[in-house]
């Protein structure tokens, strides 16, 4: 895949970026979805301005480079890229080296690596994030399953369909017991998610049981706290790969994502939710627990987003949750390339409030 590397006075003064004359090679498959902007050489405020104008619609997934601190001028671009990297942060728009305990090139290669295997899947996410920022949750959700919806019928998915059933794993079992436990004391319910066989992943019995829990809440004024957790090693491994590919249709599975998820219930009842979480939390191990006020990690929390890959974004939720906590560059971060955080790193992001 080819990578474009220009200037802030070149982005300020290509007609392309913003046109779509470079996204498309033969047959119309992507040809280079994402250029890099060297941050670096200062320019007149007219040049930033037309080059923010530039970023704000560009068709190809913009990342800023920075080999030192990110000039405070330089907000409003960063702000309108996708994402940018430099040594340090100090600006939730910018990955910081020091962050993810690497340099800036090379937390550069592993995003443009990322989005080389997933072109499309990449696109997608770094669109609905942008259309989703300014939107309510329920909004959010909509937009992001409509993306979801896309790219179900996109070749990167189908690929990665085809080698998951090449596997020839069967569909999961039925739970051998209540896959979420409840518990009320007073004020309080607590809502166990209880599938430790499966590290609780979130498959159509444990999303159900949760949801009519959580409807619980939303019924009952006098639940003043619901606290979320999970029984087992794993809050929660995500979306319970051995169901995929099994809806009827995209539009029941769209419907289902949007008005029988738990996301959009933990983002209603956010005040009052405490969800904590610890092991691996994974896809919408995360995604649904971004929701609630307050996010408590064990210390052993691992946090991985890794829709992308299969070809697809989040689906529970997490392109409105996540960058709502963190902001949408490095949730793209996150999105693109997979990578993992400790609970450490999550909490100086603001992914999750307290670890303990």
């Amino acid at each position: 895949m080819h990578v474009r590397r220009i200037s802030i006075a070149d982005l300020a003064a290509d007609p392309v970026i913003g046109g779509g004359g470079d996204l498309f090679g033969t047959g119309a498959a992507v040809s280079i979805p994402v250029t890099l902007v060297d941050l670096d050489a200062r320019v007149p405020v007219d040049v930033l301005d037309r080059a923010v104008a530039r970023a704000q619609s560009a068709d190809t997934v913009l990342v800023g480079i920075s080999s030192g601190p990110v000039a405070a001028e330089l907000r409003p671009l960063t702000e309108a890229l996708d994402l940018t990297v430099a040594p340090t942060a100090d600006h939730r728009s910018v990955v910081g080296a020091d962050d993810l305990a690497g340099d800036v090139e090379s937390l550069v290669t592993a995003f443009v690596d990322a989005l080389a295997r997933c072109p499309q899947a990449s696109l997608v996410a770094a669109q609905v994030v942008r259309v989703a920022e300014p939107l309510g949750p329920v909004a959010a959700i909509d937009v992001e399953s409509l993306g979801y919806s896309t790219l179900q019928g996109g070749a990167e998915y189908g690929s990665w369909l085809e080698e998951r059933r090449a596997l020839g794993r069967p569909l999961p079992p039925p739970p051998a017991t209540e896959p979420v436990l409840l518990a009320r004391e007073g004020e309080v319910l607590r809502i166990t998610l209880n599938r430790p066989e499966r590290r609780n992943a979130y498959g159509t019995s444990l999303r159900d049981a949760l949801v009519e829990a959580l409807r619980i809440a939303v019924l009952d004024d006098s639940v003043e706290h619901v606290v979320i957790d999970g029984a087992g090693s794993s809050f929660c491994a995500g979306g319970d790969l051995d169901e995929f590919g099994h809806m009827p249709d995209a539009t029941t599975a769209h419907l289902i994502r949007t008005r029988g998820g738990a996301g959009r219930l933990v983002a209603e009842l956010a005040d009052r939710v405490e969800v904590r979480l610890h092991g691996h939390c994974v896809g919408a191990g995360i995604e649904i627990p971004a929701f609630a006020r307050r996010v408590v990690a064990a210390p052993d929390t691992r946090i991985r987003l890794p829709e992308v890959s299969m070809g697809l974004i989040p689906g529970a939720g997490g392109t409105a949750s996540v960058p709502r906590r963190i902001g949408r560059w490095r949730a793209l971060y996150l999105f693109v390339t997979g990578a993992e955080l400790d609970a450490g790193q999550a909490l100086r992001w603001g992914l999750v409030d307290e670890i303990a």
